[in-house]
């Protein structure tokens, strides 16, 4: 078994690869060629805390394997993740215990990747403005795999840390060559965006639907919980909405079941999943004008497929630490 550590999946998964990883793991999905229920979520008392496990089995390539992570919302601003965790593969052929490797990498890669996927299907082809709420660590890792798939040349930022905030519009100016700057607010930040991509661990929405020009494109990935939602009710009702899977979108984010619930709009308000649009069975942005919303959760075959592509790199090049757990019979018995 090789165990990786968070700089081994930080090197062995580009955004650019990933990218292209999780079309093909949606894609995958979408021809129903993998198995996931819904991730077992266990709140931790008197918090907002959880401890999270997300089984699954991937089709194309054959994976077996699941995350396990505590989500810490309160941890932003410290030394330590909001997520953090082990992504397990196990062989497929003799179901033995193959990599250990370290899931808030993973986790943060392969977000922005989705949203990348989903921006590149969805999003005006030409979208060189962006919006970004929110300055932590899916922020600017959503900053890059933006500029992966559009040419973004304006960056504003808005976050409740102003701190935060200026350290992602340096980034996006010292590692992208972006014109970058800080917005007052998040309406301000919004104003003409071409993208918007809400990254927050808010409760209540910090983003609102009267914002928002036609045309816009939107990545709202913070929520995961009925509880919480980054959006609100008037953004979701105006836009054409896209999930990763309609299953999970329908029983976890506050930022779809509290407009449901309200009776403002109903399941058949989601067009479809970013997989079928990959294999043709639902359709895309229809025309120039229209907002389209990607309602993003986050699927463990999205860790999975992530996950194999990494171990398969770190057994290319020699990376991680070989480690015997067991499992194996040996002679003695």
């Amino acid at each position: 078994m090789i165990i990786l550590s968070q700089a081994d999946v930080e090197r062995l998964l580009p955004m650019d690869t990933c990218i292209d990883l999780m079309a093909q793991t949606l894609a995958t999905l979408a021809r129903g060629e993998a198995l996931l229920p819904l991730r077992t979520v266990l709140l931790i008392p008197d918090s907002h805390d959880a401890f999270a496990v997300m089984p699954a089995y991937l089709g194309s390539p054959k994976t077996i394997g699941a995350k396990i992570i505590t989500v810490y919302p309160d941890n932003h601003g410290t030394e330590f993740d909001a997520h953090q965790g082990a992504v397990l593969l196990f062989d497929s052929e003799n179901g033995s215990l193959a990599a250990i490797m370290d899931a808030t990498s993973v986790t943060t890669i392969r977000t922005a990747a989705v949203s990348g996927v989903a921006t590149r299907l969805l999003a005006r082809e030409s979208a060189s403005t962006l919006a970004i709420i929110g300055a932590g660590v899916q922020a600017h890792s959503h900053l890059e795999a933006m500029c992966a798939v559009r040419p973004i040349k304006t960056v504003r930022v808005w976050s409740r840390t102003r701190e935060n905030a200026e350290l992602l519009a340096a980034a996006a100016r010292e590692r992208f060559g972006l014109d970058a700057s800080v917005a007052e607010n998040g309406q301000g930040a919004v104003r003409d965006a071409e993208i918007v991509c809400a990254t927050t661990s808010a409760r209540e929405p910090v983003l609102r639907g009267d914002w928002l020009s036609p045309g816009t494109h939107i990545n709202a990935v913070g929520a995961s919980v009925r509880a919480a939602r980054e959006i609100d009710t008037d953004t979701v009702v105006r836009s054409r909405l896209y999930v990763d899977r309609r299953e999970s979108a329908l029983k976890e984010p506050g930022d779809i079941i509290i407009p449901l619930e309200e009776g403002h709009i109903t399941p058949d308000h989601i067009v479809g999943e970013i997989g079928e649009i990959l294999v043709g069975k639902a359709p895309a942005r229809r025309d120039v004008d229209e907002i389209t919303l990607f309602k993003s959760l986050g699927l463990a075959i999205e860790d999975l497929g992530a996950a194999n592509h990494v171990l398969a790199e770190a057994r290319r090049l020699g990376v991680g630490t070989e480690v015997s757990l067991g499992g194996a019979r040996h002679a003695a018995h």
